[in-house]
């Protein structure tokens, strides 16, 4: 090679091409919600190993209970016209009882009561029916003038009519308990207390009511189960508040249902497939334990301290393990199955938990379910990248791979509905959050009208979507414009900027850079 002297060109005059060749899966590198705040990198707790609500004899299996199976056939319709007669007479008496009582907000007269007295024999029947024909005690209710409070671990559908003869208590159920035939008529009579869990008025006012039943001794003591839902027996999940904040003294009270081959617990099986392996047992054991009363310390302590010793105590009596998870990751389960997804219980994450740390309602979490399978996720429930854009109405960019990278935090290139419920929860709890959707709004053109159109969104965005066309920005703004006017308000883009609060990163600063796509080629002369 010549020696190169002051006037010999650095390169040769001939042009460098250098091929660059798009992947399958985004490789960027870089954290698109630095400004607000976000950490470099997304920590996504591993998955519990515990499933509170699993069944361990979901079907019949071996010999043993097959032939008991076919041995008890005869038995069990025996059983199950004992019940339906059961469940007529008490439905009858009840309604005998309840003819001409409008005065609902005071206790049921005594001599009502004596007439709900046959409805709850036939309770006691219906138990026998079930194969209960024996129940173990261990303990004794307190007056209900020391306790008018009690709590109760929840199983199966056995412990409120076990409940209902032995205490006829008021209770605290879902709305949607009215409606159930037969069976909402009693509940009625027990002058029960209706709550919609997803409405925080409601909430209150069945923790108003609470206090208010609790505080007259001529009301019966009222029955809590806290966890909210039916487990497997072997944890408890997470209690909620209602049962404490009044600061009453509570019983706990907790049922075990002792069993080799047959599970009683609700969980995951059909109530048809659990009344009949109910009604084709030799004999199903239940047992209860009334625990000591828990006194609130005067005072001293809030609910939420009271709510754990009171957890403590029936966590102990149980020897089992407390979770932190709740009614939402019932929801979370049952929306993976109507799913078809291979291993629901892995969409479960411990809402309870969750929402502790991100202040992000159980509703919300199962709005992020339902977009995450709409992601359409493989047998193993993994995303691909493709089909993460899809679903946000996003086109493959530089800044669209970083997003998905931030929250792809095992680096392989597909995510999980844990990753993209955490990160995008995440994203939306940090101070900047709300901040930064009121200056895109205002950004787009709301600060000069009330409301902003498709044009204005494109113009804002621009400089971090140069390739995009008019169809794919059309594809964005469409997300945003629910009632499809042409227009989206400031509530409508703040909503759905919370529905999907990844998206928050093409409305922030974002550092300049040369996009490029596909098989491009660049030049060096």
């Amino acid at each position: 090679m010549a020696d190169a002297d002051l006037t010999s060109p650095l390169l040769s005059p001939d042009h460098i091409v250098l091929t660059v060749h798009s992947s399958a899966a985004p490789s960027a590198d870089g954290n698109p919600y630095r400004s607000l705040g976000c950490d470099d990198e997304l920590l996504v707790p591993p998955p519990t190993t515990l499933d509170p609500f699993r069944n361990g004899t979901p079907t019949v299996a071996g010999l043993y209970e097959w032939a008991k199976t076919v041995l008890c056939l005869p038995v069990a319709l025996l059983r199950l016209v004992l019940f339906g007669l059961c469940l007529a007479v008490g439905y009858v008496a009840t309604k005998v009882a309840l003819e001409g009582w409008k005065d609902k907000e005071n206790p049921m007269p005594k001599w009502r009561c004596r007439v709900m007295w046959i409805t709850r024999m036939c309770a006691r029947c219906i138990l026998f029916s079930f194969g209960y024909q024996w129940i173990k005690r261990k303990g004794k209710p307190a007056p209900r003038e020391i306790a008018p409070i009690i709590v109760s671990n929840h199983v199966s559908y056995i412990e409120p009519i076990f409940y209902f003869y032995e205490l006829f208590p008021t209770i605290v159920a879902s709305e949607s308990h009215d409606s159930i035939p037969f069976v909402g008529t009693i509940i009625r009579a027990m002058q029960v207390i209706y709550v919609n869990r997803f409405l925080p008025s409601s909430r209150r006012k069945a923790i108003r009511e609470i206090k208010r039943r609790a505080s007259c001794d001529k009301f019966p003591r009222v029955l809590l189960f806290p966890e909210g839902t039916t487990t497997n027996g072997r944890n408890l999940i997470s209690f909620q508040l209602g049962a404490f904040i009044p600061g009453y003294p509570i019983q706990p009270v907790i049922v075990r249902y002792p069993h080799v081959h047959f599970d009683q617990s609700w969980g995951n099986v059909s109530l048809g497939k659990l009344m009949f392996r109910m009604f084709t047992q030799f004999h199903n054991f239940f047992e209860i334990e009334y625990l000591p009363v828990v006194y609130p310390l005067d005072g001293k302590e809030t609910a939420v301290h009271f709510r754990e010793r009171t957890s403590r105590a029936l966590a102990t009596a149980l020897n089992a393990v407390q979770t932190g998870h709740s009614y939402g990751d019932t929801m979370l389960y049952l929306k993976a199955q109507e799913a078809k997804q291979e291993n629901p219980s892995s969409y479960m994450v411990e809402v309870t938990k969750f929402e502790a740390s991100f202040h992000v309602s159980s509703m919300e979490v199962v709005d992020f379910l339902d977009k995450f399978l709409a992601m359409n996720p493989d047998s193993s429930g993994r995303v691909q990248y493709h089909d993460f854009l899809r679903v946000l109405r996003l086109k493959a960019c530089p800044l669209s791979a970083k997003i998905f990278s931030f929250i792809d935090v095992e680096k392989c290139g597909t995510i999980t509905f844990r990753q993209f419920l955490y990160g995008s929860a995440h994203v939306m709890s940090q101070p900047g959050f709300h901040q930064a959707c009121e200056e895109a709004f205002a950004g787009c053109g709301g600060a000069v009208r009330p409301y902003i159109v498709e044009q204005e969104l494109r113009d804002f965005i621009q400089p971090v979507i140069i390739s995009w066309n008019a169809d794919e920005v059309n594809e964005l703004f469409m997300l945003f414009d629910d009632d499809v006017d042409g227009r989206v308000d400031k509530i409508d883009f703040i909503s759905c900027l919370r529905r999907n609060p990844l998206l928050i990163a093409f409305f922030t600063p974002q550092p300049k850079q040369k996009e490029f796509e596909g098989n491009g080629v660049i030049e060096v002369v």
